[in-house]
């Protein structure tokens, strides 16, 4: 049986990207950066976390060395294990941005080579003619925000307001990207969904990545809290991926967490919803158990990046990847001969860095299963290796951006 598992570990950067300073993130490495807080004592917090970053099993699978030779320095603190398991390597960005579907659509095999469209960094983030388009197709009096910002942060400033009003919540980011937050009850979940596809079609003319509908609950600037009900209305990658190549050669893709949102569902042959890592990789692991020879189970974990690094959340993040890697033996007991497992990123999301945008990184590659035997594969040019090594391990022909390592 041949059988492949991808996990997305969103914006798990190992720093060391060679065009870096082109995007203002030279120095930039999420990783270290979190494990030198860990080992000063600075990302300590009573019940959550304490120590120097502790991810033993990602480390038995190259964590480590990878990070060495991503930007040239080993983790502070971390502890080297005894054995390597598996190939390891890092991987280069080749697509222009740094954003989710760049990343993504690289991993499978499809780097973007065009320039995304942005809204301005000052001032109104929206033009009037967009503004008055969006008012006209959701039946809206107005739009609250029109400018950069944190989700959290924005839906704390202008939460109450948006109830009293109904005016939807509208932001960016340093992302190609559209997102509008709204109350699931006071505003309606179908209706916030059917703004944000609505919206979708407005901003397609402007080469915008994502319209993200981002729903919340609560009452007050306290309570506000985003839920699991969000939706990212992706454009269609601009060439088949592996997922549509497994597809068309009839094989199942099994998307679970926000992966067939990020490919627009091209290639998708059945989507798993779960919220949080926890409910992630419950579903993850149900879903290894059912997948049949030849498939691809591609998860993505987004809270890394959602609740921690878009935050600067050190403690935070640190916890959550050794949650992460606590999980990680499980995983390896669910597999068979002929499977694999790669662990990997698709940018970085630095919590010390400056801002709360993502960070243009190198990203990890750990892969694992029954037969692989420990090398490093290097330095990779391009994330789309990821992808073309799937492609060779489950027996489909090679696509044109990427080289298998195995």
């Amino acid at each position: 049986m041949a059988r492949a598992f991808l996990f997305v570990l969103d914006s798990f950067g190992v720093g060391g990207a060679r065009d870096a300073e082109a995007y203002g993130d030279l120095g930039s490495n999420t990783l270290g950066h979190i494990a030198q807080f860990c080992a000063a004592g600075a990302a300590d917090r009573a019940g959550l976390r304490d120590g120097p970053l502790n991810l033993p099993n990602m480390a038995s699978l190259g964590l480590i060395d990878i990070a060495k030779l991503a930007c040239g320095e080993e983790p502070a603190g971390m502890q080297r294990p005894e054995r390597i398991f598996g190939l390891h390597g890092a991987a280069s960005e080749l697509s222009r941005g740094k954003d989710t579907p760049s990343g993504h659509w690289e991993i499978a095999g499809t780097p973007v080579m065009f320039d995304w469209g942005y809204f301005p960094s000052e001032g109104d983030a929206f033009s009037p003619e967009l503004v008055e388009a969006l008012c006209r197709d959701g039946d809206l009096s107005g739009i609250l925000g029109n400018c950069h910002a944190s989700g959290t942060e924005i839906i704390a400033r202008f939460g109450e307001e948006h109830i009293r009003t109904g005016k939807p919540i509208c932001y960016t980011s340093a992302d190609s990207v559209l997102q509008i937050a709204a109350h699931e009850t006071y505003f309606g979940l179908d209706r916030l969904l059917a703004l944000s596809i609505a919206a979708r079609g407005l901003v397609d003319p402007l080469n915008i990545g994502r319209v993200i509908a981002r729903p919340f609950t609560g009452e007050t600037a306290e309570t506000f809290e985003r839920t699991g009900n969000r939706r990212d209305f992706s454009v269609v990658p601009p060439e088949p991926t592996l997922l549509d190549r497994l597809t068309e050669a009839g094989r199942q893709v099994h998307a679970v967490g926000k992966i067939g949102d990020i490919f627009a569902h091209q290639g998708v042959s059945r989507v798993i919803k779960a919220n949080g890592h926890a409910a992630l990789m419950e579903a993850t692991l149900a879903t290894m158990a059912e997948a049949q020879d030849g498939d691809l189970v591609f998860t993505n974990f987004v809270d890394f990046d959602m609740l921690y690094g878009h935050r600067r959340d050190v403690p935070g993040y640190a916890a959550s990847l050794e949650d992460f890697d606590r999980m990680l033996p499980e995983v390896h007991r669910r597999l068979e001969p002929g499977d694999m497992v790669i662990l990997t990123a698709d940018h970085g999301c630095d919590p010390t860095w400056r801002g709360t945008d993502h960070t243009r990184e190198r990203v990890p590659i750990m892969t694992f299963g029954p037969g692989i035997r420990s090398r490093s594969i290097g330095l990779r040019t391009t994330f789309a290796d990821i992808g073309e090594t799937v492609a060779a391990h489950l027996g489909i022909p090679a696509g044109r951006h990427g080289w298998s390592f195995l």
